[in-house]
């Protein structure tokens, strides 16, 4: 018997649930294989599936026996009076549900847990770990990913998304619970009763917002906050950290995008909430054009990415992307830093290998170290946990990642849309009051340290078929190649080995000459295969030719 057939077969005599039993009986064989072929992978950011029922599915069967791994987990590596977990949950389908398994499990297995009354953002979830001493932290959300998606992300004590050992050995656990025989399970509102589940209250967020205010870095210079600001959540967690931290902090004129304002999992007028996206962003820009903004700002579903777009010369909207986001902060922050006297003396960049390799060399201008990590920002996190343990943690000046995630102070330890966009509006009225845009300030570091676009491609997988077929090529790519573009290979590394010190990733690079690269992986998240092309040129038009040329001789792969 197939082993698809068997799981589904063992699925259908323990299920009591009604919704997931229908669901099972309507399976053709297709979808039985689809959802059974095997267990949902727990990747770069902990679980993230389709929400119906199977194995490779979200549903309560498959967070239930996530979090009695996770329980597992606590109990054998924590003492008893250390075993404490926070909870949050974002605006997607069965978020709260899910969230509320999530606590009912760890309660039953003795772990105190706090969780969030309503929906609140990632990095209020990375915060409060931190703030009520937590050896974990749960956020039940799917990112970015269409409205189909839900996902588990596990933090660990540091408020940081697990790393790969903390991972590798929750997997362990999960792996060895039997869905239907090892899962404990508590009722919630019992666990409320009892007070080993308890709210978490309504002064974690102003304590959040206190630590972000400490990011301006204004100073005593002129600044005009009267910037027109379209604000959208996406239909997600951002709506009152994001507009609560730009009113408190003087930013008053804000028009948030009413269609998008309120949480709803369904995502009506953005099917794929990504800000990376440009159809995501397009009624944010009818909203900007409409009231005439200066900045236009929206945040993904849990709020750990922002997306961002500004006028050009002609009037029109145009869209930034991540990396531009990031070379923008960047060099505000070391500009601003180094102005106000506040650059530490060791300070330090972390981003991820398929980040724009330009970072690196504005950082070197400003004598700022640089630290390239793989992707998923619990690297970056990672990195400011080693700054701490050798008493350097305010060494950590900004991290980013070129998927829109950006994170300034330590407050947190993950991607923070609320900080990000606090320090987008600063540097924005900043430059603006000196006649300065954005566009214009990026214009300015192209000159000092030349041309570069940084351009990524998703390439979709779906299925068992497609998850084989992925594989089959990075083997290929594995092989190594002489140029790409009519740019020579001058290296390879291959991250599987591990490279540099890294852990074990299904990563290449290919180093390119005339600086330029290109980055091969699957994603952690998604059945995709995404080329990550960064080249360096004259100027934009020889940049975009070259870019060509190279996706030309990738795509080749594919057949």
């Amino acid at each position: 018997m197939e082993r698809y057939q068997e799981y589904y077969n063992n699925w259908l005599e323990n299920v009591k649930d009604e919704e997931i039993r229908e669901q099972l009986l309507k399976m053709t064989d297709a979808e039985k294989e689809d959802a059974f072929y095997r267990d949902l992978e727990f990747g770069t950011a902990g679980l993230r599936g389709v929400i119906a029922a199977g194995t490779n599915r979200m549903n309560i069967y498959t967070v239930a026996k996530a979090s009695q791994g996770l329980a597992n987990y606590i109990v054998k590596n924590f003492p008893a009076e250390e075993r404490k977990a926070a909870i949050a949950y974002d605006s997607r389908i069965k978020s709260d549900v899910f969230s509320k398994v999530t606590a009912g499990v760890l309660a039953a297995n003795g772990i105190k847990v706090y969780i969030y009354k309503e929906l609140e953002p990632v990095p209020l979830c990375s915060f409060a770990t931190r703030e009520l001493h937590c050896c974990a932290g749960v956020m039940v959300t799917a990112s970015h990913n269409p409205s189909k998606y839900n996902g588990y992300k596990v933090y660990g004590p540091d408020g940081c998304q697990c790393t790969t050992e903390y991972a590798n050995a929750v997997l362990a656990e999960i792996e060895a619970t039997d869905t239907f025989k090892d899962v404990k399970q508590l009722d919630f509102e019992e666990g409320l009763k009892s007070g080993i589940i308890e709210y978490i209250d309504d002064s974690m967020l102003t304590n959040f917002l206190e630590a972000v205010k400490t990011q301006s870095l204004v100073g005593d210079a002129e600044i005009d906050k009267n910037v027109a600001i379209v604000y959208s959540p996406l239909n997600g967690t951002g709506l009152i950290p994001v507009t609560r931290i730009l009113k408190e902090t003087g930013y008053t004129n804000i028009t948030v995008v009413k269609e998008q304002q309120f949480p709803d999992g369904n995502f009506p007028t953005c099917p794929y909430p990504n800000p990376e996206i440009k159809e995501a962003m397009a009624l944010g820009m009818e909203y900007a054009a409409r009231y005439n903004a200066d900045l236009l700002l929206a945040t993904d579903p849990d709020a750990d990415r922002v997306g961002m777009a500004v006028k050009n010369k002609n009037g029109e909207y145009q869209l930034i992307t991540g990396n531009q986001a990031g070379l923008l902060l960047l060099n505000y922050i070391c500009e601003r830093r180094t102005a106000l006297g506040k650059m530490p003396e060791e300070p330090v960049l972390v981003k991820s290998i398929v980040s724009m390799d330009l970072a690196d060399r504005i950082a070197e201008s400003y004598g700022v170290k640089t630290i390239n990590v793989l992707t998923g920002f619990k690297f970056i996190g990672e990195q400011i946990l080693k700054l701490e343990q050798q008493g350097k943690k305010h060494n950590f000046i900004f991290g980013f990642e070129e998927s829109y995630g950006y994170l300034a102070g330590t407050h947190a330890r993950d991607k923070d849309a609320v900080v990000a966009s606090f320090l987008i509006c600063e540097m924005f009225a900043f430059y603006k009051t000196r006649g300065i845009s954005l566009l214009d300030k990026l214009d300015e570091i192209f000159a000092k340290f030349g041309f570069c676009k940084n351009v990524t491609y998703s390439n979709e997988f779906e299925g068992s078929s497609g998850f084989k077929k992925m594989q089959d090529i990075m083997a290929k790519f594995r092989e190594g190649a002489e140029q790409f573009g009519g740019k020579k290979v001058l290296e390879l590394q291959d991250f599987k080995p591990g490279f540099n010190g890294l852990p074990s990733a299904d990563v290449l690079k290919f180093i390119l000459e005339g600086n330029s690269s290109v980055v091969v992986r699957p994603s952690g998240t998604e059945p995709k295969l995404k080329f990550y092309i960064s080249v360096s040129a004259k100027d934009e038009a020889g940049a975009t030719e070259a870019e060509k040329q190279i996706l030309a001789d990738l795509n080749k792969y594919l057949a």
